[in-house]
């Protein structure tokens, strides 16, 4: 019997973590350019759908590694943490922020319809920017999510997702996002959080 899968797609007409195959050639046929691979475990794959693609494949691959909560210095605890989580079985998405450390919600959004796991990283982040300046906060702000500090850098949420009825609002929060990008500077620091090292973000949602 053959073991079992878990397929990750960082860029596809969905993204996300999948346990099949099946599941997976569903949402990257026909998608130019799409972008996935496949895990021996659950765990692996969702380490590595919150990683960049290119740690995983190819010359850039990176082998495993043994967790090391202070890697780098470890994390700056006086921070914002943000994440996002999308479920391929509601078609929903939300997206938080808390305090690194003692993990108090700054903010919560949603659950929204048809939305993705970068749509709603890219606006955990933008949020956290905004509520940072409107309050006078200066802390750093983490996120797990190369794509969507890529969008943040470039002002532009670059996403495949379709506009609909249903997820019009979505759509309206995207372009508010952009809209205070173009239009606000900020002195907040956007890091990376070190998945591998430090384990999952502290505004996981806790469903992988």
């Amino acid at each position: 019997m053959a073991k079992k899968k878990y397929y990750v797609v960082w860029e596809g007409h969905e993204t996300g973590v999948f346990d099949n195959w099946k599941a997976c050639e569903r949402v990257i046929k026909g998608y130019q350019g799409a972008k996935y691979k496949s895990f021996p475990n659950k765990e692996q794959a969702w380490q590595a759908f919150n990683e960049a693609y290119y740690d995983h494949v190819g010359s850039n691959a990176r082998s495993s590694k043994p967790a090391n909560p202070m890697a780098g210095g470890g994390p700056i605890w006086d921070s914002i943490s943000v994440d996002a989580a999308y479920s391929s079985s509601s078609k929903q998405m939300e997206y938080q922020g808390v305090h690194t450390r003692h993990k108090d919600v700054f903010f919560r959004v949603g659950p929204l319809p048809k939305g993705t796991n970068n749509v709603g990283e890219f606006l955990a982040i933008v949020h956290a920017l905004a509520l940072c300046k409107q309050k006078g906060i200066k802390l750093p702000i983490y996120t797990d999510s190369m794509t969507a500090m890529a969008w943040v850098r470039n002002k532009k949420a670059k996403t495949t997702l379709k506009q609909e009825a249903v997820n019009k609002k979505l759509f309206e929060y995207m372009e508010r996002a952009e809209n205070w990008l173009h239009n606000n500077s900020w002195d907040n620091k956007i890091l990376k959080w070190d998945t591998a090292n430090w384990g999952e973000i502290p505004a996981d949602f806790g469903r992988k």
